[in-house]
């Protein structure tokens, strides 16, 4: 079950919400709590997940500040890794180092700690969040993991929308992967 048919796609698709206009008029936001609450569709995807990654010989999972956080953490301990967080600039207590990234209307930074992969060069990787839009954070985020000489072996999204194009950039720090191409 390293890739999903269209019939179990839709067994999670079915299970998100879509929210119209927020969080501003036009957006249609993708709300994944219905997911999480609905327990069937919930161990469906970590199932699926824990497949896909339990031969690549992974030392850590770095989820995005939050919803990485949900994924990534319960991943790290399916496959008995080391679970790292990527935050938003000054929620993390230790050294870190930081990357700035573009948003719609200024810039944002995340961090993470500066010996998150316990100084582990070439630590292998994967970078989870749930959704890929512009590409932004993800890319911030790569650059952060590559920053700290961790190999990146792949970044993983939940959902990833194709008309926002954010996936072309962060493909060129590490191969992708979306459960779910909207």
């Amino acid at each position: 079950m390293k890739t999903l048919t269209e019939e179990q796609k839709n067994i999670l698709l079915n299970s998100i919400r879509d929210i119209p206009d927020f969080p501003k008029p036009g957006i249609i936001f993708k709300d994944i709590t219905t997911l999480l609450n609905n327990k069937e569709a919930y161990k469906f995807l970590m199932d699926h997940l824990e497949a896909r990654y339990k031969d690549m010989k992974l030392d850590y999972i770095a989820g995005l500040d939050a919803r990485g956080f949900i994924f990534g953490a319960a991943l790290a301990d399916r496959l008995g890794i080391g679970f790292v967080p990527i935050r938003k600039k000054g929620k993390l207590p230790s050294t870190t180092i930081c990357e700035k990234y573009e948003l719609e209307y200024g810039f944002d930074e995340v961090e993470i700690h500066l010996d998150a992969f316990h100084n582990n060069e070439n630590a292998n990787v994967l970078i989870i969040d749930d959704l890929c839009a512009t590409g932004g954070t993800a890319t911030a985020a790569a650059k952060l993991v590559l920053d700290a000489k961790a190999n990146l072996v792949e970044t993983c999204f939940l959902m990833n929308l194709k008309f926002l194009a954010g996936d072309e950039k962060v493909k060129k720090y590490s191969p992708i992967y979306s459960v779910l191409d909207i």
